[in-house]
């Protein structure tokens, strides 16, 4: 599938690569980061998950010979007008913490009633083979579930402590398994059609 043995996840978010690495180590992969290569990251300027998402793969693939994954995802509620979305990461600015994002985030809803904290995440993912690669693969991954009234749990990153997912019983994502979190999470769903589209 891949010759090198080698995978080149296009981005610096470490949380992101360990929740990836399992799956990949299962096909017998090693996933590196553009930490761990020392490739800069692209800024993220897109309006959407699929356009930011390609932007990183194809400029990570300029700078290594191995095929790329890249993936763009992110937090949406709806009564929100889909904020934080393709800003997620940014929410409250661009060098802001996981916990301001979240801390923002719960301001912005404080007065919202029970009905309007839905949320769900998306992820998009896409493979390239090599820079010039005209046909990439795509996979898109939606996590449904709501914003709880304040953080908890301690694993996971982002916006994990205060999102709850149907049918996690009142469980913040932050409180799943990597096993349970991967089995039904946006990038687990997504990931689980690209390796049915790399067959």
């Amino acid at each position: 599938m891949v010759g090198t043995g080698t995978l080149v996840l296009a981005s610096r978010n470490a949380g992101k690569r360990r929740e990836l690495e399992p799956a990949f180590a299962a096909l017998g992969l090693r996933l590196l980061d553009l930490e761990q290569l020392q490739i800069e990251s692209p800024e993220e300027t897109a309006s959407t998950f699929l356009e930011n998402s390609l932007c990183k793969a194809r400029h990570t693939a300029q700078h290594c010979n191995h095929w790329v994954l890249a993936e763009d995802s992110g937090l949406c509620v709806p009564a929100l007008d889909g904020a934080p979305g393709v800003r997620s990461a940014r929410f409250a600015g661009d060098s802001a913490s996981d916990r301001e994002n979240n801390e923002l985030l719960l301001q912005r809803m404080q007065d919202l009633s029970a009905k309007q904290r839905d949320a769900y995440f998306l992820c998009v993912m896409v493979l390239l083979r090599g820079p010039e690669d005209p046909d990439p693969l795509f996979a898109r991954g939606i996590w449904q579930g709501e914003i709880a009234a304040k953080m908890q749990g301690e694993g996971g990153f982002g916006y994990d402590p205060i999102f709850l997912p149907r049918g996690a019983a009142g469980r913040s994502a932050a409180q799943l398994s990597l096993q349970e979190k991967q089995a039904c999470s946006h990038r687990g769903q997504a990931l689980r059609k690209l390796f049915a589209e790399m067959q």
